[in-house]
């Protein structure tokens, strides 16, 4: 056997009949709106009853968790505004009591200071008098033996410019003469 193409036919005896697309056929109309109403009512109820309440449902819970959530959104606001505020006045309680201790310890530094300086002050007062006494004894002291060197020296020198001595009570008025 050879290979003869299949063909697919039948043959009836009949001409072949030439119909419409059954949508566009006028005889189908009605058959077509009862399905098209059966189809439309069934597709609205199964909407109606079911999928729009479910969607109204999520819509619903969404928008209150909008709202709560804008509202825990507020009230934090309100918390971090408050927390701002005490925060601000911890800060200038703070800086005010940095202050007040920056002061007192300032006149507690000063007062010991003063204090020190005033001991030293004194201290010091005392050796320099103590140091004017003793000036004062040792230029005593000196101006007693001036006199005497004086004599002494005016004796020896008008000795020595006379070749004669010279006596004592005359040089001694005559050094206290030229010492005043």
């Amino acid at each position: 056997m050879a290979s003869e193409p299949a063909q697919h036919q039948t043959e009836t005896g009949v001409p072949p009949k030439k119909e419409m697309f059954p949508p566009f056929d006028a005889r189908t109309f009605p058959s077509q709106i009862l399905w098209f109403a059966i189809a439309f009512g069934a597709l609205y109820l199964l909407m109606s009853r079911v999928a729009l309440p479910r969607v109204a449902e999520a819509i619903e819970l969404r928008r209150k968790r909008i709202d709560a959530d804008l509202e825990k959104a507020a009230a934090m606001q309100q918390e971090a505004k408050e927390a701002g505020k005490a925060y601000e006045r911890t800060l200038a309680e703070a800086k005010g009591k940095a202050q007040d201790l920056a002061a007192e310890t300032r006149a507690k530094i000063k007062a010991d200071a003063d204090g020190k300086r005033a001991t030293l002050e004194a201290e010091l007062n005392g050796k320099l008098a103590q140091a004017e006494a003793q000036i004062s004894d040792m230029k005593s002291k000196a101006m007693a033996n001036v006199g005497e060197i004086a004599r002494e020296a005016t004796s020896a020198i008008v000795e020595h410019l006379t070749g004669k001595p010279v006596e004592a009570d005359k040089v001694s008025a005559a050094v206290a003469a030229t010492g005043k």
